[in-house]
């Protein structure tokens, strides 16, 4: 091998290295900063090569979300009756620079401290709230305001929480049925009461629905004894008339009908003397005596 082409490869060799402490590469599940002696001069690297000065050290960090949970965590209600609960926490790195000066690179450390942040937060909102109120309510009530500080203390870290949220809450064994016997005599008065302010309400609405009962009915016996005297006016008007006009055709027409009600019934006994004016028109077409 000649002496020129040795001086070429070394060259080239010379070159490889230099250039591969020239260069770095991110990942799409990495997040990167730059630091030169300890100081970081660049952050918000995206997916890709990036170069970099020899002297320079690039610091990578995962950045897709990280969950962890927790179990058997001992909280104090307002009545100092102690629960046990479980939770989890999702989180994941959303600024690296503030996460590398918080943290360094010990992920542990950050899953720790947030994991510290959102128990205090839990502690703070039991402590404020019965028993009573922690299980007869949504989980999500009391959790609510505790999510929203534990994220800024998370942001202030370079962290971003995604979700922290109660798993389970327990009772001690000793104290359990202690505590459900009151709960179940707390709420059986509740129900008791509800169902007492029911009845109240249902012989109201009853009683009420029997007044306009009443006044519906009698207004329409009213209305329907007023028609109906209307009535018997207008056929007794009509009736006098019809007798004005012809006295005799309505005194046979009024027999005409005695007799069909009273004569041809099976059954039916009727005892008249042969003289007695009911027979009037049967004796004769004129009703002659």
């Amino acid at each position: 091998m000649s002496q020129n082409l040795q001086r070429t490869l070394t060259v080239l060799a010379a070159a490889v290295l230099l250039g591969s402490f020239c260069v770095f590469t991110v990942s799409e599940n990495e997040l990167a900063i730059r630091t030169q002696f300890r100081e970081i001069v660049a952050t918000g690297y995206g997916p890709g090569v990036h170069l970099k000065w020899p002297i320079d050290t690039v610091r990578k960090f995962e950045r897709r979300i990280v969950s962890q949970s927790f179990e058997g965590e001992t909280f104090l209600t307002s009545e100092n009756r102690g629960l046990i609960v479980d939770y989890y926490v999702k989180w994941r790195i959303k600024d690296a620079a503030r996460y590398s000066q918080a943290f360094g690179l010990d992920p542990s450390a950050a899953g720790q401290r947030l994991a510290d942040i959102v128990k205090d937060g839990i502690k703070n909102a039991v402590a404020q709230r019965t028993l009573q109120q922690i299980v007869s309510a949504e989980r999500t009530a009391f959790t609510g305001d505790m999510f929203d500080r534990a994220s800024k203390s998370a942001e202030s870290l370079g962290l971003e929480l995604i979700d922290a949220r109660v798993q389970k809450i327990g009772l001690p064994t000793d104290v359990e049925s202690r505590v459900y016997a009151s709960m179940q005599q707390s709420f059986g008065r509740l129900a008791r009461q509800l169902r007492g302010e029911g009845e109240k309400d249902a012989l109201r609405i009853r009683a009420e629905a029997d007044r306009k009962r009443t006044e519906i009915i009698s207004a329409a016996s009213r209305d329907a004894l007023k028609i109906r005297g209307e009535g018997d006016a207008k056929a007794a008007a009509i009736y006098n008339a019809s007798y004005g006009r012809n006295p005799e055709f309505y005194a046979f027409y009024r027999s005409i009908q005695a007799y069909k009600n009273s004569l041809g019934k099976d059954g039916d006994l009727l005892v008249v003397s042969p003289d007695s004016e009911f027979f009037r028109y049967l004796r004769g077409s004129e009703g002659k005596r």
